[in-house]
């Protein structure tokens, strides 16, 4: 069994306008020391999956009965989605499962110090004194590249960089030597040469904490650089998935080919981009049949506008589902 299986994940949200879909038939597998990249372009619905893993969505979620999210640790099974107050929850939330999110300064709290707020996670997971938890928040500060880190951990987090903040909020997630790290776009607000360290830190904990990542990210070259295996996501569906190399060389589904074509060539810095025509239309106007059919180059009028295509192998674990990829293995 794999450390993470989620199968049939549909969630809504009831607001003013009525209920909308913000995921739907959402099913994927991590297995530990795995890295999964999540990619689409936002508003795909990589966050509000990240964060059912979790429960961190808003009160007003539904998720349908028939959705599953399961977590296997060592004496037994969790099933996510059955847990029911914050008691239970800990289990998923910074125990078993850490999540780094894209902008750290607005996930420490500013009047507390960043040593202060490790020690805390400490104590709620682990069974540690206060002057161990603060020795391993120092080490664990060190051990993702923060100079003086016992300086460092008495200081706030508007006195720290971007990158070192970042670093802070990795070394914070991986105290609790946690069995899924979730990254949602850890690398967005950072610059190249960071960005660059933080990834390379990230692959090296997957080694000697044998982990396994969700790595969220609308940036394909990261995916290229992090990740085993990528799902590619569009309005709240899983489009294509399959290993990172055989994807990107090869991708099926016309959305994951317009994210390929938009990206800058370095061999062309001339040519002008192309991106995904047209705009990913809002939950509360969910096309029907396929749901890229709006965007798509490649629609079939009398197919795509009215039934949802079925996910299909493209090749050994390559899958994607769409009608053009069903009409060409007949023809073959």
């Amino acid at each position: 069994m794999s450390l993470l299986t989620v199968e049939n994940l549909n969630l809504q949200f009831d607001t003013d306008e009525g209920r909308i879909t913000a995921i739907e038939n959402v099913s994927f597998n991590i297995d530990a020391g795995e890295v999964l990249g999540l990619v689409g372009e936002s508003g795909s619905g990589k966050s509000v999956t990240a964060k059912s893993l979790m429960q961190l969505n808003p009160s007003n979620s539904v998720y349908d009965p028939e959705s599953k999210i399961q977590l296997e640790l060592e004496d037994r099974v969790v099933d996510v989605l059955s847990l029911k107050n914050s008691l239970e929850m800990v289990v998923v939330r910074g125990g078993a499962i850490s999540m780094i999110f894209q902008e750290p300064m607005a996930s420490f709290a500013p009047a507390i110090t960043i040593g202060s707020q490790m020690v805390e996670q400490l104590l709620i997971h682990t069974s540690m004194s206060k002057k161990q938890a603060a020795t391993l928040s120092v080490e664990m500060l060190e051990r993702v590249g923060i100079n003086e880190a016992g300086n460092r951990f008495q200081q706030y987090a508007f006195e720290l960089s971007g990158g070192m903040r970042q670093r802070a909020m990795i070394a914070m997630a991986l105290s609790t030597k946690p069995k899924l790290l979730i990254a949602d776009e850890p690398t967005t607000a950072l610059d190249v040469t960071i960005q660059a360290q933080v990834l390379d830190l990230m692959k090296d904990l997957v080694k000697e904490f044998g982990m396994a990542i969700l790595f969220i990210t609308h940036d394909l070259g990261v995916i290229a650089q992090v990740a085993d295996q990528v799902a590619v996501m569009y309005l709240g569906n899983i489009v294509e998935s399959g290993p990172v190399r055989e994807v990107l060389r090869s991708p099926a589904h016309p959305y994951t080919q317009g994210l390929i074509h938009a990206l800058p060539k370095l061999d062309a810095l001339d040519e002008p981009l192309t991106p995904v025509a047209g705009d990913i239309p809002s939950p509360l106007e969910r096309p029907p049949g396929c749901v890229f059919h709006t965007r798509c180059p490649q629609v079939l009028a009398d197919r795509c506008h009215l039934s949802v295509p079925q996910n299909r192998e493209v090749s050994q674990n390559h899958t994607s589902s769409c009608f053009v990829l069903e009409t060409k293995k007949d023809a073959a």
